[in-house]
């Protein structure tokens, strides 16, 4: 944990590839050093139509849904972090946003085979 969901303007493909996209919001939950390199987990989801403010603007939004325990600092910081490498992109005309969403540990259930 944490699981990270990259939401994306389909539209930004032409300008960054989503496996860059990925690794930029994987580095920045790493940076953040409350996960160890095997928990963290980044997927992208493309969408073909919005509206932001009553526009059709491109957008990465990105939620990282985080086991409860962290102190506000701490999950700021986190924001923060994300915020910051998606920043390194230098999109023009983006609008770019992080939030963080605490899960409750004894409802989430997880399985690799």
């Amino acid at each position: 944990m944490p699981n990270c969901i990259i939401e994306y303007s389909k539209n930004l493909e032409k300008d960054i590839d989503p496996h860059t996209l990925v690794k930029y919001v994987y580095q920045g939950a790493l940076n953040s050093e409350l996960f160890n390199t095997d928990d963290i987990r980044v997927r992208a989801i493309p969408f073909d139509y919005s509206l932001i403010g009553g526009d059709s603007k491109d957008f990465i939004h990105v939620c990282l849904k985080i086991f409860f325990g962290r102190d506000d600092e701490q999950c700021k910081r986190l924001s923060h972090l994300v915020l910051s490498e998606l920043s390194q992109m230098n999109l023009a005309n983006i609008v770019l946003t992080v939030e963080v969403v605490e899960v409750r540990k004894d409802f989430f259930s997880s399985e690799i085979k």
